[in-house]
């Protein structure tokens, strides 16, 4: 996500004006249909394959052969979160038909000795959707081997072998994200501050500047950050998970690996050759997964594509943020479905979202969806963000971005579950074979 939050979280407040754009009948037909088909349709998460690898096939994922369609969610708080509220959102995905959750591993920390400072509020009380991670920290700086560490105990790496134990129990797969860019649990903003950088802003004003021309070309070109990264990397794809006696190399329930959550490294030539040499790595290290960027990749339209072991492309649309009407973000998902056909791969919609408060905001996702879904060459959405009840009994407060999803039985819920079981009727019943659309 890009964080368009506050609260706790800090960051900046965009006074959204309520979207009045006149959507078309037939979208509220088409929720209609949706809704009434729902109860017809096995859900996604009851996919058997359980024990094979997804992999791509031209504008496709597949598995086992066939068309794996994404509906999926995503989640900031898996790795951090207490068992229970790490179980009820994979349970509410589950509810959903989602077969694919998306998460971060975070957070990250100066030492513990405060010689290296925390450059976010790791102390912070209250929920863990509002980023109160309670103690844990998966890498920190070990001022003892002046250098970077990993925490592989109950409060650090050992939530990852949960997380991934109880996803491969519900046979949901598994897009993680090995670092994420922004402050709000760290990041690489924290990596870079162990080595003193101050090219990139923090959490208080990252926002204050316009997004497409914010720098930070430390940490994508310094040798030590790029050494720490691949460390961490290293550190991760190897683990062998002691509660399922897999390596997560040779787990299937992680379908892919991302680089970064939206690593905003400028010039784009940085964040190219890095993108380049990153997703190598990764692949000499793990053959069995697949490899993105996790870049937001509106704004240089999916460039990252072209790199070879670059396996898919993804993209995060929140369209006030960019100023387009509904309409317009509908035309967006079409053109860039026909980017993967240009290149050759899938493009996934791995974030979007749109305010609740907005009044169409019903008749919106019912229409992004049933673009996602009719478009061959798309090969699937993930919306932000699935949140489930806190430890507290409670749903968390979201009266800023209002993108939050609930398993509460409303409107966006059951547009949502509907939009699920649809896929799976209307993409997964071809062979994965079947010939993409081509461009005229």
């Amino acid at each position: 996500m890009l964080w368009l939050r506050q609260g706790s979280c800090g960051g900046m407040i965009i006074d959204w004006q309520r979207a009045k754009y006149g959507l078309r009948k037939a979208w509220l037909c088409a929720l209609v249909f949706a809704f009434v088909s729902v109860s017809a349709v096995v859900s996604a998460a009851d996919d058997p394959s359980a024990t094979s690898f997804i992999k791509t096939s031209g504008t496709n994922f597949t598995l086992d052969g066939r068309p794996f369609f994404v509906t999926g969610v995503n989640n900031h708080y898996l790795t951090y979160g207490s068992p229970d509220e790490v179980t009820r959102v994979l349970d509410d995905a589950v509810a959903m038909g989602a077969n694919v959750v998306r998460t971060f591993l975070q957070p990250v920390i100066g030492s513990l000795d405060g010689s290296k400072p925390t450059i976010w509020d790791w102390r912070l009380e209250g929920e863990a959707s509002n980023l109160a991670v309670k103690g844990t920290y998966l890498l920190y700086w070990d001022p003892s081997q002046n250098r970077m560490a990993v925490n592989d105990g109950p409060d650090g790496m050992q939530k990852v072998d949960f997380l991934i134990a109880e996803a491969g129990k519900r046979r949901l797969r598994l897009i993680i994200a090995v670092l994420d860019f922004w402050a709000f649990t760290g990041g690489a903003q924290q990596m870079r501050a162990w080595y003193g950088s101050r090219d990139a802003p923090g959490v208080q004003s990252q926002y204050n500047t316009d997004l497409s021309k914010e720098k930070s070309e430390f940490f994508f070109q310094d040798p030590r950050t790029k050494r720490d990264y691949r460390t961490w990397v290293s550190h991760v794809v190897q683990r062998v998970n002691p509660l399922t006696g897999l390596a997560y190399r040779d787990d299937p329930t992680i379908m892919a690996w991302e680089l970064m959550n939206e690593g905003n490294a400028q010039p784009e030539a940085l964040r190219l050759a890095w993108t380049s040499e990153m997703t190598a790595y990764v692949k000499s290290l793990d053959p069995n997964h697949l490899v993105t960027s996790g870049h937001a990749n509106v704004e240089s339209k999916l460039s990252d594509l072209t790199i070879p072991t670059l396996d898919f492309g993804t993209w995060h649309g929140y369209p006030l943020y960019y100023k387009l009407t509904v309409q317009q973000f509908d035309s967006l998902i079409t053109e860039f479905c026909r980017l993967a056909v240009r290149a050759g791969k899938p493009v996934l919609l791995e974030e979007f979202g749109y305010a609740r408060s907005n009044e169409n905001f019903a008749q919106a996702y019912a229409m992004w969806l049933d673009t996602l879904t009719r478009e061959r060459n798309c090969a699937g959405w993930m919306v932000w963000r699935l949140v489930s009840r806190q430890d507290s009994g409670r749903y968390p407060v979201d009266e800023y971005d209002k993108f939050d999803i609930h398993n509460d039985g409303g409107p966006l819920w059951n547009i949502l579950k509907a939009a699920t079981a649809r896929a799976t009727q209307t993409r997964e019943t071809s062979p994965a074979s079947e010939p993409s659309r081509q461009l005229p």
